[in-house]
């Protein structure tokens, strides 16, 4: 589709906040982006690409790959130096799109190996950081962006510059970019490094008004049925924003941000307690560019207020489970504090606290927030619970009770997370890069060579030469230079690290609920899902009570959603180990359909105790399930002097390792150790 026939942006049905948020970065791209949070289906993508429609045209060097301005030449651009003189020309700024799954060098740019190696060229093809260049880059689903492409962004953003390096070749070219990243919260959160980077951050929610729903239903196929048409229709407002934003972008130079306005800034970022001082920047120059955008000639409380409504909720979070929000009152609360304090009405202000004639119960006192108020101890193992026998698990246990039912169900809220030992799949993988399990990676220590599957990745220059060399005569050399073919090259094979599939297989039976068992084992299940994120597995949740066991979570990269429906988990009944064991065989089965590459591991968590269908049934499923090659932990939650030392049996019976609840955390031994085991194929 033609860039004439792109959605209008003024045809988009509500989203003041995200149309806003782009809004600014238009008028000021120094704001650093916007991240578009939303669930599937609210048009975050449409409205990110008819952004690209209202930019300003941009100047460049005529022929240069690297759209140098000509006003300010990039020095170090491949294609230079440029002439004082050069010629300029103009087009219209790009909005370049960063696929999840592309490559280092579709990212960075490549370089012609054998070029390189043979003529001493450096003949180098840019990626899309170069084609970005004073234009938009824009990552869909970018909470699914590898790891390593993260790190390449995150580079290119901090210095304003994309480096490429290989084996001994740097090329270097300006990289500065408005980034607009799309996210569906439910596949996972973004790594905080990378969430930083963004400088604003929308939330985005499908209207539930049936009016508006029916326009946008109406727009849409409109458009679908005549986008030329429709886009014409709508073409006279988007031609007066696009106007609107050369002259902000003009009034921006001369918008002041007063010391009243700047100390209201500083406020509000420390009242939210954000880290760093990033938030203190951003918020600053959005506020001036929204001043710009309302053509006022200083920033106003106003300005401030939706400035921080916009830079500060992702940087509040504290850990992964939090979700990204702000206190409108606490935030009006602070920007009427900072503005009590001015010091140019000292007759207006009021009173130092703490001196002689301080009023302790003022309501505009800023009171201790519920964060703060925390526990700052986050490594706390589970509490070793008393042993009162068996006969009271059994009492707890309802014969009758199904998963769904509410017979003896009990809900028990979920320990202090702690840091637990790192679980992994033993052997070499090929999956997605995490952090979890050795693994072949397109980054990380090289571990070998061989010849090129497809096109080369990373070249090891030593054995290229090593494979040249015996040739060399009888391909006629003479002088000094190498000659070498295709067959002599040989790519790096690199070692890193893979995420995982761990699913956690979980007892929530009426015995799991006798001695306050539950609160130690959400805790260490949480604890293990917080390891997860950060390792960047994918995590799935099988729970069995009563008769049967239901898949409470499908496997997801989000781990917040993982974490909700542990909390909301209730326990009773008996205990169907066997089921819950062959439900999440089932599970496994059909993700390694979807994703062969992706190795799995199986958290169980239980004290083995099986009183529905019996413990050989189970023992069974769990011979059937080591079968499979599926490796796994049994984590033991049986406590007390006397201890049965069934999940130990059920560990053995599946390959795997039992480990006990009170010794899952990282404290417990000296070191991380593995728990899983090679297993012979």
């Amino acid at each position: 589709m033609s860039a004439s026939a792109r959605y209008p942006f003024s045809a988009v049905v509500g989203m003041d906040d995200l149309k806003l948020a782009l809004l600014i970065n238009a008028v000021s791209p120094a704001v650093g982006g916007v991240l578009v949070r939303g669930e599937k289906g609210t048009a975050k993508s449409t409205v990110v690409r008819a952004l690209a429609t209202l930019l300003p045209d941009l100047d460049v060097v005529d022929g240069c790959r690297f759209a140098c301005d000509p006003a300010d030449p990039d020095p170090r651009c491949p294609d230079g130096p440029h002439p004082e003189d050069a010629v300029p020309a103009e087009r219209s700024a790009r909005l370049v799109e960063l696929p999840v799954g592309a490559s280092e060098d579709r990212l960075v740019g490549s370089l012609d190996i054998e070029r390189a190696l043979t003529e001493g060229v450096k003949a180098f093809e840019p990626g899309l950081l170069a084609a970005a260049h004073r234009g938009v880059l824009y990552v869909d689903e970018v909470n699914l962006l590898h790891d390593h492409l993260v790190d390449l962004l995150l580079d290119a953003a901090a210095m304003g510059r994309s480096h490429v390096e290989r084996e001994g070749v740097s090329v270097a070219h300006a990289a500065r970019f408005l980034l607009v990243g799309t996210m569906n919260p439910e596949e996972g959160e973004l790594r905080p490094q990378l969430l930083d980077r963004f400088g604003l951050t929308v939330e985005v929610a499908a209207t539930r008004e049936p009016t508006e729903r029916a326009e946008v239903v109406r727009r849409r196929l409109a458009f679908e049925t005549a986008p030329e048409a429709f886009a014409a229709g709508y073409a006279r407002e988007d031609a007066e924003l696009a106007d609107h934003i050369r002259a902000a972008r003009k009034r921006l130079p001369g918008v002041v941000l007063t010391d009243a306005a700047l100390r209201q800034v500083t406020a509000v970022c420390a009242a939210f307690e954000v880290d760093g001082l990033r938030a203190d920047i951003v918020t600053a120059r959005a506020a001036m560019a929204l001043a710009a955008w309302r053509d006022h000639t200083e920033v106003t409380s106003d300005d401030v207020r939706d400035a921080a409504r916009l830079a500060l909720p992702h940087r509040r979070r504290r850990d992964p489970f939090d979700a990204p929000d702000l206190d409108e009152d606490r935030l009006q609360e602070a920007l009427d504090q900072a503005g009590d304090d001015d010091p140019k009405g000292p007759e207006d202000a009021p009173e130092e606290p703490g001196g002689p004639d301080d009023s302790a119960g003022s309501d505009s006192s800023p009171q201790e927030s519920p964060e703060s108020a925390a526990p700052d101890d986050a490594t706390t193992s589970p509490p070793p619970s008393s042993d009162t026998g068996h006969q009271q698990e059994e009492q707890q246990e309802t014969s009758g009770a199904g998963p769904g039912q509410q017979t003896g169900d009990t809900t028990s809220e979920a320990g202090e997370p702690y840091r637990p030992r790192l679980l992994s799949v033993s052997g070499i993988g090929q999956g997605t890069p995490g952090r979890r399990s050795r693994a072949e990676t397109p980054y990380g220590r090289t571990s070998g060579a061989r010849p090129p599957r497809e096109r080369v990745g990373t070249l090891h220059l030593t054995e290229t030469l090593r494979a040249a060399a015996p040739h060399q005569r009888a391909r006629g050399r003479t002088g000094p230079g190498l000659r070498l073919q295709s067959s002599d090259l040989r790519e790096a094979v690199r070692e890193g690290r893979e995420g995982n599939l761990v699913l956690f297989c979980v007892d929530a039976s009426g015995s799991m609920a006798a001695r306050q068992r539950m609160r130690a084992v959400k805790g260490a299940v949480l604890s293990l899902l917080l390891d997860a994120y950060q390792r960047r597995d994918k995590v799935g949740l099988v729970t069995f009570r009563g008769r049967g066991a239901e898949l409470d979570l499908p496997p997801t990269s989000s781990v917040e959603a993982g974490a909700r429906r542990l909390r909301e988990l209730r326990t009773g009944g008996r205990t169907p180990l066997a089921a819950g064991l062959l439900r999440s065989a089932d599970v496994l089965r059909v993700e390694r359909l979807r994703d062969p590459r992706r190795r799995p591991l199986l958290v169980v968590v239980t004290d083995g105790r099986a009183t529905q269908g019996g413990l050989d049934d189970a023992l069974r499923a769990g011979a059937w399930i080591g079968s499979q090659g599926v490796q796994s932990v049994v984590v033991d939650c049986e406590s007390g002097a006397v201890r049965l030392g069934l999940a130990g049996r059920l560990a053995a019976t599946m390959g795997g390792t039992a480990v006990r609840l009170e010794e899952l955390g990282a404290d417990a031994l000296s070191g991380l150790v593995r728990h899983t085991r090679h297993r012979a194929a």
